[in-house]
């Protein structure tokens, strides 16, 4: 048997962290099976679905790496076949049309409330005359028996049918609702495993019940837990950025967030940091845990600095490119990219704050850092500078070692302390007193570069010091 799973969204908003790694789960299970991974758009919910959240989930998983199999597939395309399999349950005598008016129900329910009885749909129009009139189909549920699902990740779970009232399959305009189109779907693509949150429990009984009306075959369920925030409550946007773009936008490495999503609910032994190969080889529905999981952003920022530090630094600087862009700044118009993350990653937790940081590789400065000049630039410090230049200039190479020699020797020439040369020297090419090692960053920036900047620091501290 193939194994066949899907990510089945509703394009209602942007990609989740939660439906990620929902995701993310179900392609690692298809993967390490050798299975097909399934992209299904869910867009039956016309008045709150957009094209703007179908292409948020695209871009979503195109960033993050979890490429599918077959897909993506829309749910609206499928109108025809959900009307088919619907007047095949009617016929069947699976389901049957209700006539019950909304006040009708509402007064069961208040009712069956008051009698501190479970909500439900009584049944009444089980046995009714065909009518003409506003009507929906109701999918005509077992009277007895049990419904059992062997899950997964939750185990046994079983649910006597007297517990299920009969769902609405189609709506009073001939609509499909959820809990059908799921079931076709999943039949028809073939699904082998359902992996979904845990909000959707209560569903699979019911969508049990219509496969087997269908007599078709029950896929394996598997029930993830909810992610929590800090505060105990279900994740949402006051937690801080839940979309999976936003961390993008945040600068965080797609396969950071990966890293981080497979760890919440699973885990393989004390290991923390993994690759997406051994995440593929290692990862086991069975060892997801039941309890929910809590999001903790200070350790998905750990983790992230872990990535930049050790990945290979095409890789970062790939990903690197785009927050230059998004700073305005044409990577080609300074250094390799490479050669910045390497210069940049053992400081910088995001990619956000290594482009930030490395913007006067690239642009030129307006203005100094005025705490660093009221600490470096005084009197007396042009003649530092000016003796630097003529060093750099007479240089026939420009590497680091070469431009570390020169700031020693000049440092001793001048009788001065290190930091006394290589501060000002720093302020003076890079408008900040922060920076990676001078020898690096003047490597980085060139000789043209270098020189012009001290010229004009010097200029400057004759005005203004």
């Amino acid at each position: 048997m193939t194994i066949r799973t899907r990510f089945a969204p509703s394009p209602t908003g942007y990609l989740h962290v939660g439906g990620a790694r929902t995701a993310l789960f179900s392609w690692l299970y298809a993967r390490k099976h050798g299975g097909k991974f399934i992209l299904r758009i869910e867009d039956t919910d016309l008045e709150r679905s957009s094209q703007e959240s179908v292409n948020a989930i695209l871009e979503g998983m195109t960033w993050l790496g979890l490429e599918y199999d077959e897909g993506p597939f829309y749910q609206t395309h499928r109108f025809d076949r959900y009307k088919e399999v619907i007047q095949q349950l009617l016929d069947q005598g699976d389901a049957y049309y209700c006539y019950c008016s909304r006040e009708e129900l509402d007064a069961l329910r208040e009712q069956q409330m008051a009698n501190k009885e479970k909500p439900r749909y009584n049944g009444k129009c089980r046995t009714a005359e065909a009518a003409d009139g506003e009507r929906v189909v109701r999918f005509k549920n077992p009277d007895h028996g049990d419904v059992v699902i062997d899950d997964l990740v939750k185990g046994r779970i079983v649910v006597a049918n007297k517990e299920l009232d009969d769902l609405i399959i189609a709506r009073s305009d001939g609509t499909p609702t959820y809990n059908l189109t799921v079931v076709v779907d999943d039949m028809d693509m073939g699904v082998t495993h359902v992996i979904r949150g845990d909000d959707h429990v209560n569903n699979t009984p019911r969508q049990i019940n219509i496969l087997k009306a269908l007599g078709a075959s029950l896929p394996v369920y598997a029930h993830v837990p909810m992610i929590l925030g800090a505060d105990g409550a279900r994740l949402s946007k006051r937690h801080g950025a839940v979309s999976v773009m936003q961390y993008r936008m945040d600068g965080y490495m797609p396969e950071a967030l990966l890293n981080y999503l497979v760890r919440l609910g699973w885990s393989h032994g004390d290991q923390e940091l993994f690759s997406v190969d051994e995440m593929i080889q290692l990862f086991d529905l069975e060892k997801v845990n039941v309890s929910a999981s809590t999001f903790n952003t200070e350790k998905l920022l750990w983790l992230n600095h872990q990535y930049l530090m050790n990945s290979d630094p095409a890789r970062v600087a790939h990903h690197l490119s785009w927050h230059f862009g998004e700073l305005g700044i044409d990577p080609a118009t300074g250094p390799a990219l490479t050669d910045v993350v390497l210069a940049q990653r053992e400081r910088c937790k995001t990619l956000v704050e290594m482009a930030e940081q490395s913007v006067y590789f690239y642009r030129d400065f307006d203005s100094y850092e005025e705490k660093a000049v009221k600490k470096n630039f005084k009197a007396g410090v042009e003649d530092v500078l000016q003796h630097l230049w003529s060093r750099f200039d007479s240089l026939s190479g420009w590497q680091p070692e070469a431009l570390h020699q020169v700031v020693i020797d000049s440092a001793a020439a001048l009788e001065l302390n290190l930091g006394k040369v290589a501060q000002p020297l720093r302020i003076a090419v890079c408008g900040c007193g922060v920076s990676p090692a001078i020898d690096q960053t003047l490597y980085l920036l060139g000789k043209e570069k270098t020189l012009d900047r001290i010229a004009r620091a010097i200029e400057y501290i004759k005005q203004h010091c």
